[in-house]
């Protein structure tokens, strides 16, 4: 569902928050692909789920940072699009995108980045993983400010506010803890 939603913003030329938003922006900026620097911009925040998370959260986020970046790299080649409307790729984007998040952090997992910091300060200082996130993802969006027109900034923000809604909506501390 991720690199989907992700493969409608990059045949867009849209932009995200988080890392995934960082990877994208970087993508228009130098020849390494979405996938290979959603990767890269992601290992340093590993030291981070390793310290706060534990082992098995770290594990489950590391596999599918991988699987993001391999597939959204991979999936052009077996998906192409003749045209895709980008106020449908910024909104269908972002809910892919955000529901794919949640199942992830259902799972105690995650896209690893921001996501991480948003889930750490969720859990040490009560403050909601979707607020956290769309903020941060809001900052990101700003430095796209002089990378992409206005047009698809005003998308982006649309796709990264979808995305986030989904999260901030379905996603509260608690709700998945299971009772024996």
């Amino acid at each position: 569902m991720v690199a989907l939603g992700l493969h409608f913003f990059k045949e867009t030329g849209l932009i995200t928050g988080g890392t995934a938003g960082l990877a994208l922006l970087l993508a228009k900026l130098t020849s390494f692909s979405f996938g290979q620097l959603f990767f890269a911009i992601n290992l340093p925040f590993f030291v981070l789920a390793q310290i706060r998370m534990g082992s098995n959260f770290t594990l489950r986020t590391f596999i599918c940072v991988s699987l993001v970046s391999l597939s959204t790299d991979y999936m052009g080649r077996v998906l192409a699009f003749e045209f895709i409307d980008p106020i449908f790729s910024a909104g269908m984007g972002g809910f892919l995108i955000g529901t794919g998040m949640l199942i992830l952090i259902r799972h105690h997992s995650s896209l690893g980045g921001v996501n991480i910091l948003a889930l750490y300060l969720q859990d040490r200082f009560n403050l909601r993983a979707g607020n956290v996130q769309m903020a941060l993802d809001l900052l990101i969006l700003t430095a796209s400010f002089f990378i992409v027109s206005w047009e698809i900034l005003l998308l982006s923000i649309f796709g990264a506010i979808t995305l986030n809604v989904v999260i901030a909506f379905n996603h509260k501390k608690g709700r998945y803890n299971a009772v024996a």
